[in-house]
């Protein structure tokens, strides 16, 4: 149920006409008639207000309009964008985010998209600083007017786009709820994340995971070399059952098990095969998980 299918049910339930619902809400009823017919969408004090007088939270008024997946799914964004023209090596550090999507796409641009559904003042509280020297592209997403890394990480998502064809390495650092690359086969890609998530769709080469928390990775397929790399942590990665992969252990009191529908099971891996999955580290341990 969209946005708009959702407020019209529950002001019919309360058997509440448009014009009264918007005389309770201080605005039109031509406002109201457009947010039902998905012509427009309230801001975020009308989003409140709505939510206080109906007693259901913003996250439910919200929920499927943030499943569509629409460019419009979110009522704050900042959008920042520049001209690639050959292959760059990307270094990039985004502070904290409730989620962090990193993609490929056939364009010539990077285009680093923040969004958010309760930080109305998004624009003019984050900036993206976009640096090209020589080979190498510097992004910065730095936090102004005293919002903390905590409220960046409540309130904001990052959606970055790379250009295919001009993708060298990525070394990137992000603090996010779940951190997700998507669509990407470069030479080199190293992530030093802060986060208990991490989804890696179509993604190719090598990557390189730093994470020192507890992790659950889920891998839709492999194509190259996965490196985890911990102190202290034990994490999980979930392959697709028939992936062919070896797997390794490097450092000091590292260990690798197994899994199959929930349950431990013996070592399923194929010696000396072209895909790798590597644990490196101390006192870390990794559970490989075929389902």
């Amino acid at each position: 149920m969209t946005f708009a299918e959702k407020l019209k049910s529950i002001r019919k339930k309360a058997g509440l006409s448009q014009e009264q619902l918007a005389e309770k809400l201080g605005v039109s009823r031509q406002a109201v008639t457009k947010w039902e017919t998905e012509t427009g969408i309230p801001d975020i004090e009308n989003m409140m207000a709505i939510s206080a007088l109906f007693d259901i939270s913003i996250d439910e008024l919200l929920s499927n309009e943030r499943g569509m997946k629409k460019s419009n799914e979110y009522l704050f964004e900042s959008v920042t964008e520049y001209d690639i023209d050959e292959p760059k090596r990307y270094d990039m550090k985004f502070g904290g985010a409730k989620q962090f999507v990193l993609s490929g796409y056939e364009g010539e641009k990077i285009r680093v998209r923040l969004v958010s559904n309760t930080l109305s003042t998004l624009q003019n509280d984050f900036k993206v600083k976009i640096d090209d020297i020589r080979k190498r592209i510097d992004v910065d997403v730095i936090r102004k007017n005293g919002i903390s890394e905590a409220t960046a990480k409540e309130t904001v998502s990052i959606f970055v786009q790379i250009p295919i064809p001009y993708v060298g390495k990525i070394e990137g650092a992000v603090n996010a709820e779940t951190v997700e690359i998507r669509s990407l086969d470069c030479d080199s890609i190293e992530l030093d994340v802060k986060t208990p998530n991490i989804i890696l769709n179509d993604v190719g080469g090598t990557v390189e995971i730093n994470c020192n928390l507890d992790m659950s990775v889920v891998c839709n397929s492999l194509k190259g070399y996965l490196a985890i790399n911990q102190v202290s942590a034990t994490s999980k990665i979930h392959i697709p059952e028939g992936e062919v992969f070896t797997a390794v252990t490097k450092g000091i009191g590292t260990s690798i098990s197994y899994e199959k529908d929930g349950r431990q099971t013996e070592r399923f891996d194929t010696p000396d095969a072209e895909n790798v999955i590597e644990l490196n580290g101390i006192k870390s341990e990794l559970v490989i998980c075929n389902d």
